[in-house]
């Protein structure tokens, strides 16, 4: 029989957030493989929010998924019951009402799946989310009068392109009435209303 340490550390709970995940309509899991120079064995925690429902409810729910866990490592697999893992097992509503097998057949396809270690990242990868994408958006506003060189005149608005989204001219540089009193021309905005202020 395999013995399940607890999970108690916020920091080793963050760690498992940034692994591998698993979801079912009761549960989510999370997981990753620590350093293999610590000690063996699995490490679990439990993670059961306000939004589950009141204190009884949500203590009722850790009671179950932890007889789950102790039904469960009853029967590990001895590699898997070995590897030096961290996992949190964070729980729905649902897992109040569900029958206990299937609470215990969740368990059992998340372990796994949670504890399997990470394909190696090709050369050159970042370890950023989107790594591979530059993170810049080429522009594709089409450049004022005074930004191509061009002076804007005194007392009038610069109407350009709006920021590459398809939608209608905007007031970039818009001034006050200069001292003959003329207002800047108002082109209408995506809406067919005229902007705030003018």
């Amino acid at each position: 029989m395999a013995t399940i340490e607890r999970l108690t550390k916020r920091p080793d709970f963050l760690a498992a957030a940034e692994g591998r995940r698993f979801h079912t309509e009761r549960m989510s899991a999370q997981g990753r493989l620590r350093a293999a120079d610590g000690p063996p064995g699995l490490r679990l925690g439990f993670t059961i929010t306000k939004r589950v429902g009141h204190a009884t409810e949500r203590n009722r729910i850790r009671r179950r998924l932890r007889a789950v866990v102790a039904l469960v490592a009853a029967d590990l697999p001895g590699e898997l019951a070995i590897l030096p893992a961290d996992i949190v097992l964070i729980a729905r509503r649902p897992a109040l009402d569900a029958p206990f097998e299937t609470l215990a057949e969740d368990l059992r396809r998340a372990l796994p799946t949670v504890t399997r270690p990470a394909p190696p990242r090709p050369p050159g990868q970042g370890l950023g989310k989107r790594s591979g994408k530059s993170g810049t958006r080429p522009s594709t506003t089409t450049p004022l009068p005074h930004e191509a060189g061009q002076p804007a005149p005194s007392g009038q608005a610069d109407i350009g392109a709006s920021y590459g989204r398809g939608r209608g001219p905007r007031i970039t540089g818009a001034r006050g009435s200069d001292a003959t009193g003329v207002r800047p021309d108002v082109t209408p905005n995506a809406c067919g209303g005229v902007p705030d202020g003018q």
